[in-house]
C-alpha cells in the first residue's frame, strides 16, 4: 500500500510533527514532502516507503481504502 498525501499530513497531525520532524526521520528532503503533501509532485517508491516506514516506527497505523475510505491512526500502546 502506498500512502496519499492526505495520509501523510494526517500521520504527522496524530505525532505533532513538523514536516522537517518527518524530513529528519526519513532522510527525505523537506521540500520533497511538502511537495507530496500539496500533490505537486510523486515521489519515488522508495521514498515513500522510508516516509511510511519513518511514521510507523513512530506509531501511526495505515488503513488501506476497503470501502470506508483510506486513512490513518495511532497504534494502541502495548502494556
Amino acid at each position: 500500500m502506498s500512502i496519499s498525501p492526505p495520509q501523510c499530513r494526517g500521520a504527522r497531525g496524530l505525532l505533532g510533527w513538523s514536516q522537517a520532524d518527518l524530513s529528519e526521520a526519513s532522510k527525505t528532503a523537506t521540500k520533497t514532502i511538502a511537495d507530496f503533501e500539496r500533490g505537486a509532485r510523486e515521489p519515488y517508491p522508495r521514498t515513500l516507503e522510508d516516509v511510511q516506514e519513518a511514521l510507523e516506527k513512530a506509531g501511526i497505523e495505515f488503513i488501506d481504502e476497503n470501502g470506508g475510505g483510506a486513512g490513518v491512526r495511532l497504534r494502541k500502546a502495548q502494556c
